[in-house]
């Protein structure tokens, strides 16, 4: 028996929260970068801790907890809409975008109630340019976006209603 595309979906935001969650563990405890400073891996990447009070590229940055119940507030709101979307959708690209996104929503929501913010850890590097640090939850966020925008894209009118 084949998955359906919204246990595709909801497949890919289970694993990505695993997964993400996992990094995070090991990064913040075993490996414990908070005590090694940043770390070349590439000569365009390395690793940093970073932790963001705030959303993309620390923009509505909170310090107050009613500002971080606000942020969690945000992204449980978000992770809900797009699983409405997930639910009333029958294809395969648009739901494991879907999940991609509420799964990189719903790990960095648990990030803000365990830590108070998002631990972020990448940042790429090219010359005297440095891009926002970021975690694996931004990367299912983004590629999850990229999905929706190439099915969005490249699929059939007729189909776009379909369930």
């Amino acid at each position: 028996m084949a998955l359906s595309p919204r246990a595709w979906g909801a497949a890919a935001a289970v694993l990505g929260i695993v997964v993400d969650q996992a990094y995070k563990w090991w990064m913040l405890g075993p490996f414990d970068i908070a005590s090694k400073g940043r770390i070349a891996v590439a000569p365009f990447a390395d690793l940093v801790l970073v932790w963001n009070r705030g959303v993309s590229y620390g923009f509505l940055t909170q310090d107050a907890a009613g500002g971080q119940w606000f942020l969690i507030a945000l992204g449980l709101v978000g992770a809900a809409v797009f699983a409405w979307w997930l639910k009333n959708t029958g294809r395969l690209l648009p739901a494991v975008a879907l999940g991609l996104v509420i799964g990189g929503a719903l790990s960095n929501v648990i990030d803000r109630l365990l830590y108070g913010a998002v631990a972020d850890f990448f940042l790429l590097h090219a010359g005297g340019f440095e891009w926002y640090v970021f975690n694996l939850a931004d990367v299912w966020i983004s590629a999850g976006v990229v999905g929706l925008a190439i099915a969005w894209l490249t699929e059939r009118r007729e189909n776009a209603t379909d369930a």
